[in-house]
């Protein structure tokens, strides 16, 4: 980064799994993590909204420990920096706040370090830590990702074409992904195990042919995780049933939850939010949109200093 210049990270959200593509299928959405860098004499995060106030402001923050240990595996130091975040993906909610984290982390390492790396590079790198490449992957590349992570590969596929509106419902609680992922069993049977691969290829194969009413119906048939962590989130059976009498295509928990997304026809998602609205009260809903553009990084000049934190 050179002398007088800004570096800006913009990083979408995601919402993962669309039901039974655990840990595998992914959306990018219009929520963003957004990082305005600049050479400092120490390493310091500043938040500019409230959404960012707990993070942590110094070497304990996650797109710091992201940063260094990308930059560790290449055999590079990161020169300190001072990085004002701003944010709009709510915490611990099901939409990617900690992969688009993650992915910010990579991307600072590789600008801050010329480390040139590929769209594959960087995908390993973040599943890696992230543990799968669903929410990474779309929060990469953008649009819809379908995604295998291995130890030594990721592979993935990235479908620019999402043509439909999104309507996520927010439960006024945070459920973090170790919990929602204590609930899930060890192992499934043979047969059941095969029942569920099924359900998930047919959801792959129904929204790579543009058929959403047979991927909404393979949503509610998931015998991956939804059976399981339905039973944390009591809105997620309302939350389905609601969207089908309304006419939507179906509705699935986004990631690890609580957020159920609703998936309907394009033109359709200002009826279904207010009528989801008046159906739950207490949740936050939102319209949502998917995003066909990942992670963007950029450089602006510095015209001033860095904006004092929040709070």
């Amino acid at each position: 980064m050179k002398e007088g210049d800004m570096l800006k990270i913009k990083v979408p959200g995601s919402t993962a799994n669309l039901g039974p593509g655990f840990d595998s299928v992914g959306l990018a959405v219009n929520r963003y993590l957004e990082l305005r860098v600049i050479p400092a004499a120490k390493w310091s995060f500043i938040p500019l909204n409230e959404e960012m106030l707990d993070i942590p402001r110094d070497e304990e923050n996650l797109i710091y420990q992201v940063a260094k240990r990308v930059a560790s595996s290449y055999e590079s130091a990161l020169p300190a920096c001072s990085v004002e975040v701003w944010s709009d993906i709510p915490m611990a909610r099901g939409l990617g706040s900690s992969a688009a984290a993650i992915v910010a982390g990579v991307e600072l390492a590789n600008e801050l370090c010329g480390l040139q790396l590929s769209m594959k590079e960087k995908l390993h790198l973040a599943s890696i830590i992230e543990g799968h490449p669903d929410n990474a992957g779309a929060s990469l590349y953008g649009g819809l990702v379908v995604g295998l992570h291995q130890e030594q590969e990721t592979e993935l596929v990235a479908v620019h074409e999402v043509d439909i509106d999104l309507v996520a419902v927010v439960p006024p609680y945070k459920l973090y992904t170790k919990d929602a992922r204590d609930v899930l069993p060890g192992y499934l049977e043979y047969t059941g195990a095969v029942e569920a691969s099924a359900v998930s290829n047919v959801l792959v194969a129904a929204v790579l042919s543009n058929n959403w009413r047979l991927a909404g119906k393979m949503m509610k048939k998931d015998l991956f995780h939804q059976p399981y962590r339905g039973t944390l989130i009591k809105e997620l059976s309302k939350v389905q049933e609601a969207a089908m009498d309304a006419g939507a295509y179906g509705a699935a928990l986004s990631g690890a939850g609580p957020t159920v997304l609703a998936f309907t026809a394009k033109g359709k998602g200002k009826t279904l939010a207010k009528l989801l609205k008046a159906q739950f009260p207490k949740c936050e809903v939102d319209e949502l949109t998917p995003v066909l553009e990942g992670s963007n990084v950029y450089y602006e000049a510095c015209t001033g200093q860095v904006r004092d934190s929040i709070g």
